[in-house]
């Protein structure tokens, strides 16, 4: 069998998989009729959402397709015109699909866990919250590895492209990914934490009802956020970072075509269809043994994918990149190193048993403000070893290729370790996705007044829950470094560039912007959910206001107006910062050329890594120190408990505020576009020289 056909084999088997447990899903209990009523509830919200985000969208992608092709066409570039902004349309088309499919099964089973809470079924509920995941997880490496075989089959079977010239032809597809994924994790982001930031401050803070009450206007908003924000928003962005890291790889590998003749090129789409299968093998593991803890049978899972990641690695360098493989494979096993490092920092930065959450939450002893001043500083802290674990993956990857002995092994290397912490990507947000699912059944529980031995499994989820979604912020970030450094050297290839030299005027100046926009971007995205937030939470005041017989529960809230506002707000907060995104990055490369160019996206990476790790990490670790209050388990310095409606655990929702759209919008949404600005300078680089 040939190789480009075995890849697509294994994507199409992934499809076929993620169908069969979207169908386990569904055929779960539907749980009580007022769990079903809240589900359908949030269902409605999130489908209106997504339906009018998604236009928006692809009125700004057929856009940029036409300006491409226009772009290309005018300079006399037929050729690239058609084949760039085609392959853009299809990366976008299969980016769009993979989102908003995650996000079909997660607002269908989150009542099914609630149900099989309601049983006191502990295993039932676990597994089908990450069964749920993994349909979003699946699909969107069985997509992304689907659309570039299918493109690399056609370049070269029927318009008869020589191997070496597909990877650059298609890295459009990349492009079109990370398009769509910027608006989807950008306006999602905006969403969950205007609609989450409203309801705490309004029901929280100053009705002083609980989370998730039924008598908060905006209730059913936040749940509809989580998962338009980290099910569909997160499932476009991993989709954009396999294609286009596969596509950056494959630029790579043409490099070694005199070494590895075509495999050289192939290897990557091999490595992610069997990092697939090792990915499902993985899902199917879990079960949770009686009462344990949930998280230890979640990271039974991962072991296992993790152990068949190596082996798959293993068997794919062997087969493929002839007597020097063992160098790779250990580049490999670099990758699959840094991706576990990542996950053990980003666990100790925001997991409530270790010294930075406790930190905060004893500063939220004297005030919010003593609190958002220690929450910075674990921000700015936990950059340290993560920027060192980066460098020394880099470092030891490249190093190994070197040794190698092959010209260009080192980059390769690179290329091979980035692929190597990407083999997991279908597990890692089959966990991600687990998150919102069992926060919703919290919700539906709470919702529809269910028992508290109910509402102890969702809680026990729940927690969980925060745990993966924290985690697989940090993968992201990890992995958007390597694929950073792997664009950023696959560009230098395409545009002929051999040295960034910053002492030249122009390249200074590329540089100086690229970390400019980083910081305004951020800028932007925080700004638009402090401006949707104040629509929202105008609104739960109004309802308050006007109906005084919510409180009471004699009247209903008008949950779906909560749920309107906040969807118009983020559509038209989310424009502005994606577009500034896209047209920065060209105004450099077209004035200033192609090595400015290399300048901007090279110091935009590095400022863009930095500044996310600080949002993801200190927005979590503020996150999880409310939390840790709440589990009434925090004594202040007088050894005194201090739980829910203290001053300690006001001054602890304040810093959670501050922290929601650090680690829910802009945290997440520059891991996209970091990524964004490789595959756009990759797709334009023709122009910049």
């Amino acid at each position: 069998m040939n190789l480009e056909v075995l890849a697509l084999s294994i994507s199409i088997i992934g499809i076929i998989f993620a169908w069969w447990l979207t169908t386990y899903v569904r055929k779960q209990g539907e749980g009580t009729e007022a769990m079903t009523k809240v589900a359908q509830a949030i269902r409605a919200g999130a489908k209106a959402f997504l339906r009018r985000q998604y236009k928006t969208i692809a009125a700004l992608t057929i856009l940029l397709a036409i300006l491409i092709f226009a772009v290309y066409a005018i300079i006399g570039k037929m050729n690239v015109a058609i084949e760039t902004s085609s392959a853009f349309l299809f990366g976008a088309l299969c980016s769009g699909m993979a989102g908003f499919t995650g996000m079909y099964v997660s607002v269908r089973a989150n009542s099914k866990v609630a149900a099989a809470a309601n049983r006191q079924d502990l295993n039932a509920a676990l597994r089908t919250a990450l069964r749920g995941g993994a349909v979003s997880g699946i699909l969107v490496a069985a997509l992304s590895l689907l659309g570039v075989t299918v493109l690399y089959l056609l370049y070269r079977n029927v318009f008869h492209f020589d191997d070496r010239q597909i990877p650059e032809a298609i890295i459009g597809f990349g492009f079109g990914a990370s398009f769509v994924a910027l608006f989807a994790q950008l306006g999602g982001g905006i969403y969950t934490k205007a609609a989450d930031v409203g309801a705490d401050l309004v029901g929280k803070v100053e009705a002083g009802i609980p989370e998730d009450d039924p008598r908060n206007p905006a209730v059913i908003a936040d749940l509809v956020g989580d998962n338009v924000g980290d099910c569909a928003g997160r499932g476009a962005d991993l989709f954009e970072s396999t294609a286009a890291e596969s596509i950056g790889a494959m630029i790579l590998g043409v490099a070694l075509y005199p070494a590895f003749g075509v495999k050289g090129i192939l290897v990557p789409l091999i490595i992610n269809a069997f990092g697939l299968i090792a990915s499902a093998v993985g899902v199917m593991s879990v079960k949770v043994k009686h009462d344990e803890d949930p998280m230890k049978a979640l990271n039974r899972g991962y072991y296992v994918t993790l152990l068949l990641a190596v082996l798959v690695m293993f068997f794919v360098t062997k087969g493929m990149l002839g007597p020097a493989y063992l160098w790779f494979f250990s580049a490999g096993l670099v990758g699959l190193a840094m991706n576990t490092v990542f996950v053990w920092l980003t666990q100790y930065y925001t997991d409530h048993k270790y010294r930075p959450v406790k930190e905060i939450a004893r500063a939220s002893e004297t005030g919010p403000g003593t609190n958002i001043i220690s929450g910075l500083a674990v921000g700015f802290e936990n950059t340290a070893f993560p920027i060192m674990a980066i460098a020394a993956a880099l470092l030891g990857a490249y190093s190994l290729g070197q040794a190698s002995g092959l010209e260009h092994g080192g980059l390769y290397a690179t290329a091979i370790a980035t692929m190597g912490m990407l083999s997991t990507a279908g597990y890692i947000l089959a966990m991600d996705t687990f998150g919102p699912i069992t926060d919703n059944a919290g919700g539906i529980v709470e919702m529809a007044g269910g028992e508290d031995a109910t509402r102890k499994i969702t809680d026990r989820l729940d927690a969980v829950g925060n745990t993966t979604k924290a985690l697989t912020k940090g993968y992201a970030v990890g992995s958007a470094a390597l694929a950073a450094f792997l664009l950023f050297s696959a560009y230098l290839e395409v545009a002929d560039i051999t040295a960034v030299d910053l002492s030249k005027v122009p390249v200074f100046i590329g540089a100086m912007l690229g970390a400019m926009l980083v910081f305004l971007f951020s800028s932007l995205a925080i700004r638009a959910v402090g401006k949707t937030a104040q629509y929202i939470i105008e609104e739960v005041r109004r309802q308050f206001r006007e109906h005084p017989g919510i409180m009471q529960s004699t009247e209903q809230p008008d949950y779906g107006q909560a749920v309107d506002i906040t969807t118009r707000g983020a559509l038209r907060n989310m424009v502005f910062p994606g577009v500034i995104a896209v047209v920065v990055p060209v105004i450099v490369g077209l004035v200033l050329r192609a090595e400015a160019a290399a300048g901007f996206l090279m110091v935009a990476t590095i400022a863009g890594v930095i500044m996310a790790l600080v949002m993801n990490n200190a927005g979590g670790a503020w996150d999880n120190a409310k939390k840790y209050i709440e589990s009434g388990e925090f004594r202040d310095s007088k050894g005194e408990v201090q739980g829910k409606k203290t001053p300690v655990h006001a001054a602890a929702v304040v810093g959670d505020t501050v922290g929601d759209p650090f680690k829910d919008t802009a945290g997440p949404s520059l891991h996209v576009l970091i990524k964004l600005l490789s595959t756009l300078t990759l797709v334009l680089a023709p122009l910049f020289v």
